[in-house]
């Protein structure tokens, strides 16, 4: 038998027009360019947008690849994962980005919100996943981590996210010029 971890190829959130509002791609042999990244997008988009993905997830198989997408206000999430992946682990993943993101903006998750707090969408991608390998799936840790909730000087270099690590930093350096 042939075991390995699940895969992300990417995770897209686009408006309501299918224009970019934050993605990450993670398989850049797909997708090797800006040109063909688009081309996806507006082909996943064009296929999805008159579905009805408001309350639950649906999943569907566009281009080779699985994709499961959730619709909220004028914002389209979608996770993409090989065509073998597992679709309970990209919904999983769909669930936590969403509601990471929901909590993180409390509840206001629109279009003009999620632009005027691109920095913490775009940490929370970073949260879930690196590399394409899911990291963490619970929306509250994720949320916590990406708002520095509990951020300890104490806890080890490796285990910090980037913005804990420079908070750090910013205070360590803070304290030597003060001496």
């Amino acid at each position: 038998m042939d075991y390995s971890t699940p895969a992300i190829k990417n995770i897209l959130l686009l408006d309501s027009e299918g224009k970019r509002v934050a993605v990450k791609y993670f398989d850049h042999e797909d997708w090797p360019n800006i040109t063909t990244q688009t081309a996806f997008e507006k082909s996943v988009f064009t296929k999805t947008s008159r579905t009805a993905a408001r309350g639950e997830a649906e999943i569907g198989m566009f281009d080779g690849y699985i994709v499961v997408y959730k619709f909220i206000a004028d914002l389209h999430f979608y996770v993409t994962g090989g065509d073998d992946e597992n679709e309970l682990i990209l919904v999983t993943v769909l669930q936590a980005f969403f509601d990471a993101v929901s909590l993180l903006l409390r509840s206001q998750v629109e279009k003009k919100t999620v632009l005027e707090n691109l920095d913490l969408v775009l940490l929370t991608l970073d949260e879930i996943v690196d590399g394409g390998i899911v990291l963490e799936t619970d929306s509250t840790i994720i949320a916590g981590r990406v708002a520095m909730r509990g951020a300890d000087s104490d806890i080890p270099l490796s285990e910090q996210t980037i913005s804990q690590a420079f908070a750090n930093a910013k205070e360590q350096l803070a304290r030597s010029l003060l001496k």
